[in-house]
């Protein structure tokens, strides 16, 4: 059996822990959501549906999650507006990492249950990880080792002013229903 080691991780399952034996029952990003520390929490921006931080144990610098405000895990549960929602602060994030860091690429997606992968499998959230040529290097190869070549706070210091400017925000390109809408500044057609 090949061992994969990630003590970067530790930290997160000790947290976990912590919470269990205190009793609640809450997941990592209902936390965030009702947390007003955004600067220690990583947050980077709110909206009245979602919001974004950056993974405290990111696969890549400025690796960041966009979650709903509402707990749920399954994204065909999703309210329209959130999805808009959601979707908005992605593309958000796409950019403002564009022009920030320069990335030659992005993995954006989510984990949907435990077995797909997801380390949190109650709260849908959906990943944004930025990608350079040569970002992947002997160190993870063969040390097991990913080096992070900048501070989760000096990254969070960067992007959050851009991830807070206002940006036009495009027509859908199909008609919605009213409800559909709310929350997301867009006009029924």
């Amino acid at each position: 059996m090949k061992r994969l080691w990630a003590p970067w991780r530790g930290e997160y399952i000790r947290a976990a822990s912590a919470r269990c034996r205190a009793g609640e029952k809450q997941c990592l990003f209902c936390a965030l959501r009702r947390s007003r520390d955004d600067e220690t929490d990583l947050v980077l921006c709110r909206d009245e549906l979602a919001f974004a931080v950056l993974n405290r144990f990111p696969y890549n610098n400025g690796h960041l999650m966009v979650a709903p405000n509402r707990h749920v895990a399954a994204y065909d549960r999703l309210r329209p507006a959130e999805t808009a929602a959601i979707d908005a602060l992605v593309q958000r994030a796409i950019r403002a990492l564009r022009r920030d860091a320069r990335p030659h690429g992005f993995n954006v997606g989510m984990n949907l249950g435990r077995v797909a992968g997801a380390g949190e499998d109650t709260h849908l959230h959906v990943h944004v990880v930025p990608r350079w040529n040569g970002d992947t290097n002997f160190m993870p190869a063969l040390a097991g080792t990913k080096v992070m070549s900048e501070h989760l706070q000096e990254t969070r210091r960067r992007l959050r002013p851009l991830m807070l400017e206002k940006t036009e925000r495009r027509r859908p390109a199909l008609p919605l229903k009213k409800e559909g809408l709310k929350g997301t500044g867009l006009k029924e057609r």
